[in-house]
């Protein structure tokens, strides 16, 4: 996993975790991340300073030249961990699943006519009613570009399975 501090166009700062960074750059290119405050799709890396592995042998001169710990009740260290542990990326996928679930039994399938049917019920020309399907990157661009309110949903590990 690795942590991306991003900016929108409008100044926003934030964080997102993703797999690697080829999962940043094809999340970013297929129109997937957007600013949380304003919705902007444009969106990119700020500067960022690198986290650098140290070896044992450089903590132990960095320790031995550290001066002596005060004396008095011990403080829990802060812990920062570069990925999630693997309870909590179990709880994301349990998360994701139920979401996955809730949007399969409150929706109706219209397989690969989504991005034409989604723009149909933006126009008024067909009922208003929630929709899922497929689409490919670039026609999720295009409707999110066109301001039809969708919300790609990514498939989970085990759905691939």
């Amino acid at each position: 996993m690795i942590r991306y501090t991003l900016a929108c166009d409008q100044g926003h700062e934030f964080e997102s975790w993703f797999a690697d960074s080829q999962a940043y750059d094809a999340q970013a290119a297929a129109g997937f991340v957007s600013c949380p405050q304003c919705g902007s799709l444009k969106v990119g890396k700020t500067v960022m300073a690198p986290a650098l592995a140290r070896s044992a042998a450089h903590d132990r001169a960095v320790a031995a030249d550290a001066p002596p710990a005060p004396a008095g009740p011990a403080q829990p260290a802060a812990v920062l961990p570069d990925a999630m542990s693997d309870e909590a990326a179990r709880r994301v996928r349990a998360v994701m699943r139920a979401v996955r679930h809730y949007v399969v039994q409150n929706t109706v399938d219209v397989g690969a006519q989504f991005p034409d049917e989604a723009r149909r019920i933006h126009s008024g020309e067909a009922e208003a009613r929630a929709i899922r399907g497929q689409a490919r990157p670039e026609e999720v661009r295009a409707l999110l570009e066109e301001g039809v309110d969708i919300m790609p949903l990514p498939a989970l590990p085990d759905d691939l399975n």
